[in-house]
């Protein structure tokens, strides 16, 4: 109890020392905790989505996928007899034939896509009873034939339709027209799909190319049949295995299969930032408690002296962490639920609709958070707790402070230059492996030695670095940045652990800028070196190119060729005897010149010929195949072939690295017409000295179709950076709570010292010393603390993406690339997050009473 009440008494006598550390900690708890709730609702929102579209059991093609995109354009079917047969199964209540395709694009009069703008994809269907489940139409009628439609009001709202207007929808099978009818609305959440209804007889013509065929079949049971009694019944009627059968339980697993390994990713990769940030509240929290033991030397001394016991003083600075990790977990829960509130209203602006009526907050959440927040601190405090039960009753005697432990120091620097020692071999290994697969552990073994060796060795580092800094920025401003320099040196352990705090954060956005960059030249310089095309044509969402759209393109006038590229699914039997499923490339003879591939043997313009093909040298090489050899491809959902392999390409190369590439009449032969994949990009050269022309009738040619894009080299260049480029600031603002933790890190720091210094500050005054020059000695040793960090963290990031790079140039992207100016930007702005850290603790120490500040012990 004694030990309770002393460290309440000294947890809330220093609550201002701790309020930095509690954010510190607020701010990593909530950031797990808004994670797990963003992505619980997330979950939530698509689960009930599928439960109300989901029929008692739904019978759809064998092959049929929730989340299949199919290269023909068109969706997997079964015959109309199916619906007949399966309406005659034991149990059933009654059944509906469904028709549902997302390769549509759906324009207004003004060619603007009706379609979601995060990605979600354009739905276009029967409207069918079982939709009643999910949907109810507030606004008009259902369609009624086959020049009305219906839309979901959330798509009417974005786009702002209205009953009356009229709608074009581009399918593989033609374009066609319809006005709006009827609205619909969801009565659960719409995560962001945009959805249009027809009739029956218009959906199957126009989205199938006719009638008597559907996608599924929905079957709702009689009174008192169970889901599972009726799908085994129905399976009975229609043959087991003739199609796929799934219960409304079944079909809602499905989907959220289709949908988890998105969001796996998601709330791991955000998990694993929050990490990041509780790794620098780490080191703030050891820096306040070791500060706060420190400048309590004498109390604790005699505290000793009056009979407390070194458990005692050690289990009172714990009790202080558990009250600090306590209170600033209770706080991150609450900010986590915020938080997941307010990325759901961000995801909401970008097109992904997520209400809060369906906020999950599941009760493992606040107890991860708590857990979480307590052990870290407490663990965070134990060393400090250590040193303060070491504390003699002798040194309530002297000034407070302790002598540094040199025999400690020494111990400390040798295992940091040797953890730092094998790390830097380990990054050398990575980098000279002969595989990026080996290569990759050796890496992540080098960043997380060479992390922890920088962070031990840290005090050492401190010696020599800020020094030198110093020298470059602090001697310009007289006496007064020699002072910032010896305060910043006085006590290395600080420094460093200060300044490693910053260090994480900034060797990450330094790696990844660093990769970043060299992805970006690399790819560059594999288009100037390979792609012969002027011009690139294919969809931003991944959808196939519709015929109509195709046509178009070959009609543009000032054009020399036009080459054709479709994805074609086959099962390879090498000689060998192994079968493997495999993407084989069906593309136009002209592709040779519009993709320069280097051939180890062979000539890659016989692989355009009849029953020819070519392949990998990885592909051949593990395989024994060589040019002449004869493959058996078996086409999915066509015949058997036997292609010979005219030539082997080197996979040394970013750009179809391993592709097997056929001509395009060659799987036409091998495939029924309706299972010809359509092109999944399309390749343009301009005639001689026609280029700009052709640029402009291409885009001209292309304007009814929006949904594609018209590239020349430039332009996919930009692309490929921008996207590169947007995937790095969302890292960056990732990475920013970590930096967050670390400037409050600083600012503790500086705090801290201020109160440390207090006699010496007063002493400083009343010889001379000004307020503005006070203010300025702390503000210079912030920017030189924030600068120590810096450097060590922007030199071990650029280490470690360098070394990536080299893993990487295994896998074609061959190009070092170092963004100068982005590294030079963060390490300028390190010097303005340090003068920003200590507006605070300079502010305060300005404000201090001489003679107070003389007189304090």
């Amino acid at each position: 109890m004694t030990v309770l009440k002393t460290s309440m008494r000294n947890f809330f006598a220093h609550k201002g020392r701790m309020a930095l550390s509690a954010v510190a900690v607020l701010l990593s708890v909530a950031f797990v905790c808004g994670t797990l709730v963003f992505t619980d609702t997330m979950n939530t929102t698509f689960d009930k989505l599928f439960a109300a579209t989901s029929a008692d059991v739904t019978v759809s093609p064998k092959n049929a996928k929730p989340d299949d995109r199919p290269q023909t354009g068109r969706p997997e079917t079964l015959p109309a007899s199916a619906l007949e047969q399966a309406r005659g199964a034991a149990g059933v209540k009654s059944a509906e034939g469904g028709v549902s395709s997302s390769s549509v694009t759906v324009v207004n009069s003004e060619n603007e896509n009706m379609g979601s703008s995060n990605g979600g994809p354009t739905i276009a269907a029967n409207w069918t009873s079982n939709d009643l489940k999910a949907m109810e139409i507030t606004s008009g009628h259902a369609p009624r034939g086959p020049t009305e439609m219906m839309v979901d009001a959330d798509t009417a709202d974005k786009h702002h339709l209205k009953i009356g207007d009229e709608l074009r929808t581009i399918a593989v099978t033609g374009d066609f027209t319809a006005k709006i009818t009827g609205i619909t609305s969801f009565k659960v959440t719409n995560p962001g799909a945009a959805i249009v209804y027809f009739d029956t007889a218009t959906a199957q013509r126009e989205l199938l190319g006719r009638t008597g065929l559907f996608t599924n079949v929905s079957l709702t049971a009689a009174d008192g049949v169970s889901d599972e009694q009726l799908k085994q019944n129905v399976a009975a009627k229609l043959g087991a295995g003739t199609y796929k059968l799934e219960t409304a339980a079944e079909a809602k697993d499905s989907g959220r299969d289709s949908v988890g390994s998105f969001l796996d990713v998601m709330k791991y990769a955000m998990l694993g930032f929050a990490g990041v940030a509780f790794l620098v509240g780490i080191f703030l929290i050891v820096n306040t408690f070791s500060m706060l033991v420190a400048q309590r030397t004498r109390e604790i001394g005699l505290m000793r002296a009056i009979g407390s016991s070194r458990k005692q003083v050690n289990r009172s600075v714990l009790v202080e962490a558990l009250l600090l990790g306590f209170f600033g977990s209770v706080l991150g829960v609450g900010a986590g639920v915020g938080l997941a509130v307010g990325l759901m209203k961000i995801m909401g602006s970008m097109g992904l609709e997520l209400s809060t009526d369906d906020l999950t907050v599941k009760w493992t959440t606040p107890v991860v958070g708590m857990l979480l927040g307590i052990v870290v601190t407490v663990l965070a405090a134990y060393l400090p707790a250590r040193r303060a039960g070491k504390i003699s009753p002798m040194a309530a005697l002297r000034d407070a402070g302790t002598p540094a432990d040199g025999k400690a120091g020494l111990i400390r620097a040798i295992i940091g230059l040797v953890l730092t020692g094998a790390g830097a071999a380990s990054l050398y290994a990575a980098a000279h492996a002969d595989k990026a697969s080996s290569g990759a552990g050796v890496l992540a073994l080098g960043v997380v030695l060479t992390l922890i060796g920088f962070v031990i060795v840290g005090p050492l580092l401190a010696s020599g670095v800020v020094r030198v800094i110093s020298v470059l920025v602090l001697r310009m401003f007289g006496p007064v940045g020699r002072l910032a320099e010896r305060n910043a040196l006085r006590n290395p352990r600080r420094t460093g652990a200060t300044g490693a705090a910053l260090m994480i954060g900034l060797a990450l956005v330094a790696c990844l800028a660093v990769v970043g960059s060299s992805m970006v030249a690399s790819a560059t310089d594999e288009l100037d070196k390979s792609v012969g095309a002027d011009f690139i044509v294919q969809a931003g969402n991944g959808q196939p190119i519709v015929p109509q759209a195709a046509d178009a393109l070959r009609k543009t006038p000032g054009i020399a060729h036009v080459t054709d590229y479709k994805s074609v699914d086959a099962k390879i039997t090498t000689p060998d005897g192994r079968t493997s499923s495999e993407d084989l490339a069906a593309a136009s003879p002209t592709y040779a010149q519009d993709l320069r591939r280097e051939t180890v043997s062979g000539k890659l313009s016989e692989a355009y010929g009849k029953d020819a093909m070519s392949v990998g040298d990885k592909f051949a090489k593990d395989h024994n195949v060589k040019v002449g050899s004869t493959l058996t491809v078996a086409f999915k959902g066509g015949r058997t072939a036997h292609l010979k392999v005219a030539a082997i390409t080197s996979d040394d190369t970013n750009v179809d690295k391993g592709a097997k590439y056929i001509n395009v009449t060659t799987a036409q032969r091998y495939l029924p017409a309706d299972r010809v994949p359509q092109n999944m990009i399309m390749f343009a050269k301009a005639e001689d000295g026609k280029a700009k022309e052709a640029y402009a009738s291409l885009k001209t040619a292309l304007k009814p179709y929006p949904q594609y894009k018209v590239q020349d080299q430039t332009d996919f260049k930009k692309d490929l950076k921008d996207q590169i480029g947007q995937l790095l600031n969302i890292v960056y603002g990732l990475l920013a709570l970590a930096i967050i933790v670390a400037v409050l890190g600083v600012v503790n720091t500086l705090a801290l010292s201020v109160v440390e210094r207090t006699r010496e500050i007063g002493l400083m005054r009343a010889i001379g010393l000004s307020r503005r020059q006070l203010r300025r000695m702390i503000r210079l040793e912030s920017v030189v603390i924030a600068l120590f960090g810096a450097l060590l963290g922007l030199g071990l990031g650029m280490s470690w993406g360098t070394t990536a790079q080299k893993l990487l140039a295994l896998e074609g992207l061959g190009v070092l690339e170092i963004p100068w100016p982005t590294i030079i930007t963060v390490f300028v702005g390190s010097a303005f997050v340090g003068l920003f850290a200590a507006l605070v603790p300079a502010f305060r120490a300005g404000r201090m009473n001489v003679l107070g500040a003389i007189a304090s012990e």
